[in-house]
């Protein structure tokens, strides 16, 4: 059982901290940069629950909109098994090569394949992509996208752990890693898809031109002030 009773021990107070193992290192150093990383993952994905759990989940004339509490359940699902998944992957991060205590467990080739299944899983119901997707939407949706990119900055920083440390990180964490930052990309889609919200497209930029600036529309609406709102 973990028990915590302070949190302010002094020991950092140097700019260095303990690893696993009992080993101390500057706070810049690049493994605690993944360790952190591992920590700001968590952190979106705390704020995906924040965004689900304020999904309105009734219609305007109060009747029930059972997509959103279908979606809503299968997201926190997810997000109870991922958010101790990718803690214990902080872990094994903040433990130099060959410091594992005896008997700590670490993420397993299940894990990574969990993610592939539930992606082939969403991708059945997903139209297939004709267009770039850019980061927006909703809360829920701008949220999935801020994991993602995340994700992807955390392996990132595990590559270059790996290619500073002899075996400074596993092969099958890395491959976790870049499953989680894909597994993002779909569920976003996924969750736009399951409540009926539009996704920010891409428009190439033989497509754009002069008329897609605002110029034109802050004319108009100091044109319109007093009578159409919304121009």
């Amino acid at each position: 059982m973990v028990r915590i009773t302070r949190v302010h021990t002094g020991t950092g107070d140097d700019g260095t901290t303990g690893l696993v193992d009992g080993s101390r290192r500057s706070k810049g150093d690049i493994r605690l940069e993944a360790v952190g990383l591992c920590d700001e993952v968590n952190a979106s994905f705390g704020m995906i629950r924040a965004a689900t759990l304020d999904l309105n989940a009734q219609h305007d004339d109060g009747g029930p909109r059972s997509n959103v509490r279908r979606t809503g359940l299968v997201v926190l699902a997810a997000l109870d098994r991922l958010q101790s998944e990718v803690f214990d992957l902080g872990a094994e991060v903040a433990t130099p090569p060959g410091g594992l205590p005896e008997g700590m467990q670490v993420l397993g080739q299940e894990h990574a394949d969990l993610l592939l299944e539930e992606m082939d899983e969403m991708l059945v119901e997903l139209p297939p992509l004709t267009s770039f997707i850019l980061p927006g939407g909703s809360h829920l949706l701008a949220a999935f996208h801020v994991a993602r990119v995340t994700v992807r900055r955390l392996e990132r920083t595990m590559v270059a752990l790996r290619e500073a440390e002899t075996d400074g990180v596993r092969d099958l964490a890395l491959v976790y890693v870049n499953r989680l930052s894909d597994w993002c990309f779909v569920m976003g889609r996924w969750c736009a898809l399951r409540l009926g919200e539009d996704e920010v497209l891409w428009k190439p930029l033989g497509r754009r031109g002069p008329e897609d600036g605002i110029g034109g529309m802050l004319r108009l609406q100091r044109q319109h002030d007093d009578d159409v709102a919304d121009v």
